[in-house]
């Protein structure tokens, strides 16, 4: 099969375009995959590069997000059948262990991210993969295969942390730090979708006509405005009730000033870098929330999904390129030029 493969850490001259990978064999509870579209995550360069303290299973297929065709089933798979069109939610957990059975597949001590933490050579970036079948999410009908990979994975790490770890209602106003990439859309429209406000961060002028066009209430250029007193100009110096980080240093001292008092910073990342400034004052003297969130389980994908199928949220794709086109999309993601997602089509 053809995929994208590295088997050492290094710039974009380690990825490469093969087409005599073998097609796995699907194990017991897994489906084989013939993968229509894979979009691509920040994961994928961390993994490329290399992440002090991780050891990544080598040779290595990158793509956390995929959506595809049932082709094989393996033993005891009674759940989907081959010729199902399905989305992949790419936590992949043990299923048996306490924290799977309560619902909690992120704190199972088996927990990966599939193209990032598996392998070797297990991931969406290749013509087959191999999956758990509890993972696989039957594809809306009113979607392409290129847009619900761009999507399905985004959108669940979104609804996972405003709906479920920060509780998002209706009248909140939510600051969102890179409303223009595939989180940030995402972000955007589930939060008008609930009767939210956004405050969108963006850093051009076509991403703000962008994120105005998904329904962000606001939008303020981080590069030619200050972001604090713009959002207490907008809350009338209250702070917005929740701030969604996924930036990490360059954002994270603002975010906390923007905040209210009581309210809540939710962050699923840290592609600026992971060590931030922090003043324990505002923690303890505003009484403000810090969560922390990370992918989402498959029954929340399968709960964002609906938003989807009722036209609510849409994907947005920035660039659609063939896989064998991998180092210009591992080139764009890192530049941050790209507005939506980078999907790969095999």
């Amino acid at each position: 099969m053809k995929g994208v493969t590295f088997d050492r850490h290094g710039g974009t001259e380690v990825l490469q375009y093969r087409d005599d990978l073998p097609i796995p064999e699907p194990g017991y509870g897994e489906v084989l995959l013939r993968i229509k579209a894979a979009a691509m995550n920040y994961n994928d360069i961390w993994a490329r590069q290399g992440v002090p303290g991780m050891d990544f299973p080598l040779p290595h297929i990158s793509g956390t997000d995929g959506a595809g065709i049932v082709e094989a089933l393996g033993p005891n798979v009674t759940t989907v059948a081959v010729g199902d069109e399905v989305v992949v939610n790419g936590a992949f957990s043990c299923g048996d262990c306490v924290e799977c059975v309560r619902g909690w597949p992120m704190f199972c001590p088996k927990f990966r991210i599939w193209g990032f933490e598996t392998g070797p050579n297990q991931g969406s970036e290749a013509e087959y993969a191999t999956v758990p079948a509890r993972n696989v999410i039957p594809k809306p009908g009113n979607t392409s295969f290129e847009e619900v990979a761009a999507i399905s994975n985004v959108l669940a790490t979104v609804w996972r942390m405003l709906v479920t770890r920060a509780r998002m209602g209706a009248g909140d106003c939510i600051l969102v730090w890179g409303a223009a990439g595939g989180i940030g859309t995402a972000a955007i429209q589930l939060i008008r979708a609930f009767g939210a406000k956004s405050i969108a961060v963006v850093g051009s002028e076509d991403k703000a006509k962008l994120v105005s066009d998904l329904g962000a209430d606001y939008v303020l250029n981080r590069k030619s405005q200050r972001i604090t007193r713009e959002v207490m100009k907008i809350t009338r110096k209250r702070g917005v009730d929740i701030v969604f980080e996924h930036s990490g240093a360059a954002t994270w001292e603002e975010s906390t000033h923007c905040l209210r008092w009581g309210g809540t910073i939710v962050t699923c990342g840290a592609t600026t870098g992971f060590t931030a400034p922090l003043d324990i004052r505002f923690l303890w003297t505003k009484q403000q929330n810090y969560l922390g969130s990370h992918f989402a389980t498959t029954a929340e994908s399968r709960d964002s999904l609906r938003f989807v199928e009722s036209g609510q949220v849409k994907a947005v794709i920035g660039e659609l390129l063939p896989l064998k086109e991998i180092v210009r999309g591992h080139e764009l993601l890192a530049s941050g030029g790209v507005a939506g997602k980078i999907v790969l089509v095999p």
